[in-house]
């Protein structure tokens, strides 16, 4: 099997110098709410051009909510022919999110300009407050994020800007920003891998894809792998895997990718990653509107293999195994049915309601897999239920359940730290009473409008023996529009927060 890797055309440096003296296509500074007298970088800046940019300011005529950019087209003074003045609203509510989405906004407004280079500061640092890393981290993050656009199936993202200069006058500063762009880059590799995932066509990103993916995450950092097709998944009694892939025309794949530099001293983390390629809904088939939005439904695992992205990059001193069952759900005679009885690896069975239950059965399997590695702690995401999106809305958060208030906690934390917000929802003995079958352990599904979410992770926690997370993200994987350094398509979510969680959890 070939593997597949993938690099950045967008490259970030760190310079010993003034701003004003730093030659770029485009020079972003930014201004606080209601500062009419520039300081920092900013006002060295604005020194060098005789005042423009406090004339401006205390005019009202430059705008410094949250992203509002301003071009100013100079002549001399400086040694770049623009200056984009970007806001970030209140001082005392400066923090990361906010550097993410100022710096998206002014990094495309310099693309849409025809910039092949930009050079700024790391927002935040200095008199914002902000450490020196955080700030260069949150300034390549939100610069990287906000420029992604698919690069089409055979390439890595477009970003139409080929380099970013962090500038600082400040030496003592440097090495900070230097690992502060060092995370900012990493992370950043790791969303545009899912984000491209995701956004790439079902008839690409097909299971084998995403397996040949792993193989080259495994050659590029030396990570165990393994890639199991129908007859090793048969070895080791996942039914319930199985039985979605029964009508799949692309065969099945199920990765096992393990960083372990500890040498299997200590328990893994787990991330175990839903990796649905087409979802047609099966013999339950769904409506014709909004299918092809299903090529997402494999969102959790191109979120897991982004994660694995990072860590390698970041040569995370933690052990951590990566599990993406992968498969379409498709229908034809072979095709799992209403009415089946399947036998997920610990020998539950599992009586099938909805064939469109089916994100489920995979992770069942992957859990019960996980129950051989002696796992720390898991945590799985999937685009799981319609339910949690009627509950928590379309790109506000994912569901969050669990097992062990802890783990749970830490995880809260992760995603409080990135913003990839989530929220804490249920999953009590009762919600699993609406499984009960005549004829097997559980039903996959209770096949009632209500209480879906809860339902769905009651099922799941069936299959757990440790502590675990489930993170149900149905409604966070792909935007209509663009947002902050969200773009249109496939967001990444979850890259961010898994990493947070196993770097500082």
């Amino acid at each position: 099997m070939r593997s597949t890797r993938y690099t950045c055309g967008m490259r970030t440096t760190v310079l010993h110098d003034s701003l004003e003296r730093v030659e770029a296509d485009a020079l972003i500074v930014h201004l606080f709410a209601g500062v009419s007298r520039p300081g920092g970088s900013t006002g060295s800046v604005d020194r060098a051009l005789d005042g423009l940019i406090g004339d401006l300011a205390s005019r009202g005529d430059l705008p410094t909510g949250v992203g509002d950019v301003t071009t100013l087209f100079v002549r001399g003074g400086i040694a770049s022919p623009r200056v984009l003045v970007v806001g970030l609203g209140e001082a005392q509510r400066l923090d990361a999110e906010v550097v993410r989405r100022a710096s998206a906004a002014a990094a495309r407004r310099a693309r849409d300009l025809g910039a092949r280079t930009i050079a700024t500061v790391a927002h935040g640092a200095g008199i914002g407050g902000l450490d020196a890393a955080q700030a260069a981290r949150a300034t390549v993050e939100g610069t990287r994020l906000g420029l992604y656009r698919y690069g089409g199936p055979d390439r890595g993202p477009d970003h139409g800007v080929e380099e970013l200069r962090i500038v600082d006058i400040d030496a003592p500063r440097l090495e900070a920003l230097r690992d502060g762009v060092r995370w900012g880059e990493a992370t950043a590799d790791g969303v545009e891998l899912a984000r491209d995932l995701v956004n790439r066509p079902p008839n690409v990103a097909t299971p084998r894809h995403l397996a040949e993916v792993a193989e080259g995450l495994a050659r590029d950092h030396g990570f165990g792998v393994t890639i199991g097709d129908r007859a090793w998944a048969e070895t080791h009694g996942m039914g319930a895997f199985l039985a979605v892939a029964q009508g799949a025309g692309h065969e099945p794949r199920f990765v096992v990718l393990e960083h372990d530099p500890t040498r299997g001293q200590e328990p893994p983390l787990v991330l175990i990653g839903k990796g649905v390629t087409f979802d047609s809904g099966g013999v339950s088939i769904k409506a014709r509107d909004g299918m092809a939005a299903m090529k997402s439904d494999m969102a959790g695992a191109a979120a897991v293999l982004g994660a694995m992205r990072t860590l390698g990059r970041l040569r995370s001193p933690r052990r951590v195994v990566a599990l993406v069952p992968a498969t379409e759900n498709m229908l034809d005679a072979h095709a799992y049915r209403p009415a089946d009885v399947v036998r997920a690896g610990n020998g539950v069975t599992i009586e099938i309601i909805s064939t469109d239950a089916e994100g489920r059965l995979l992770l069942a399997d992957a859990l019960v897999y996980a129950q051989r590695l002696r796992p720390r702690a898991v945590v799985d995401l999937a685009t799981l239920t319609g339910a949690c999106v009627v509950a928590l809305g379309r790109g506000t958060a994912a569901g969050r359940f669990t097992n062990d208030d802890t783990v749970a906690q830490r995880v809260d934390a992760a995603a409080a730290a990135t913003h990839e917000r989530v929220w804490p929802l249920p999953a009590w003995p009762e919600h699993l009473e609406d499984l009960q079958s005549d004829v097997a352990d559980l039903k996959n599904s209770s096949g009632k409008p209500y209480g879906g979410a809860c339902v769905a992770a009651a099922f799941l926690a069936r299959f757990t023996a440790y502590p675990w997370v489930h993170i149900d993200m149905a409604g966070m994987a792909l935007r209509d529009d663009t947002i902050g350094y969200q773009p249109k398509g496939a967001t990444g979510f979850g890259v961010r927060m898994l990493v947070h969680w196993v770097t500082h959890g």
